[in-house]
């Protein structure tokens, strides 16, 4: 198997790391993992692809690519340049450093890049471990995504139905914030809601006196709905999150029929 790896914390990132061996185990020792990723950390930026200006891209090693966009930009760069001759079975995009789960999903990069690869037809995961308390202070806060990162990814690919739909499904799954040993297992969950917690802006002065805002994150400890994934996460459990890029809402199409 011949699988593209990306992320949004960069290239550099140990969350990289520790997706470069999880797709070595699911690729064999008769495939390969190739990389594209973000030259510097793109947190944040969604599906965004670098539309008005160029991407450089450099190599760094064997597979192994650096470029100056975003995540869906690396993804992109993949398809079309790096692997164009012979594209990839699979794509991940990882381990992210801290959770995707719930409101967070909307604005990952990391699933920026899945969302990319599924647009294109290519089977695509994106990995995020969820931080907290009970691993901040391990050797590797990523543990419970290495030990488990390969095993589920597989058994995802086991179970995915075939695509029946014009928009492709990719996959948001998120490792709870507990050591390997105390995963409690796997659940199959929709995206959930953080009742609350919002990203919000802090005003800040510079020493000349300029106003920046820096962006704030919401309180990540408070659990979305049962049966959604930020509630199985804070639950121990590893959420599996079937997605689209299909933003109608379907559920409400009947409704607005009297406005036609």
């Amino acid at each position: 198997m011949r699988i593209l790896i990306t992320n949004d914390d960069g290239i550099n990132a140990p969350g990289l790391e520790i997706l470069t061996r999880i797709a070595g185990q699911i690729a064999g020792p008769d495939g390969e993992v190739w990389t594209v990723a973000p030259a510097f950390e793109q947190s944040g930026v969604a599906h965004s692809i670098s539309y008005t200006h160029p991407t450089m891209i450099a190599q760094m090693g064997e597979r192994r690519y650096a470029a100056e966009g975003s995540p869906a930009d690396c993804v992109m760069a993949g398809l079309h340049d790096v692997m164009k001759d012979a594209p990839p079975d699979l794509v991940l995009s990882g381990v992210n450093r801290g959770n995707n789960s719930a409101e967070n999903a909307l604005y990952s990069g990391t699933l920026g890049g899945a969302m990319e690869a599924a647009l294109k037809g290519i089977p695509a995961m994106a990995l995020s471990q969820y931080f907290g308390p009970d691993v901040r202070d391990l050797d590797n806060p990523f543990e419970a995504a290495a030990e488990h990162g390969a095993r589920v990814v597989r058994r995802v690919l086991e179970a995915a139905p075939g695509n029946t739909q014009d928009y492709h499904l990719f996959y948001n799954i998120n490792f709870p914030p507990v050591p390997a040993d105390q995963v409690r297992g796997l659940r199959v969950t929709t995206q959930g809601l953080r009742p609350n917690t919002t990203f919000s802006v802090e005003p800040h002065l510079s020493p000349a006196g300029r106003r920046f805002l820096w962006v704030r994150g919401g309180d990540q400890s408070i659990a979305s709905a049962p049966g959604t994934d930020a509630a199985a996460n804070l639950d121990g459990y590893i959420s599996v999150t079937p997605m689209r890029a299909d933003l109608t809402a379907h559920d409400v199409l009947d409704h607005l029929k009297a406005i036609e």
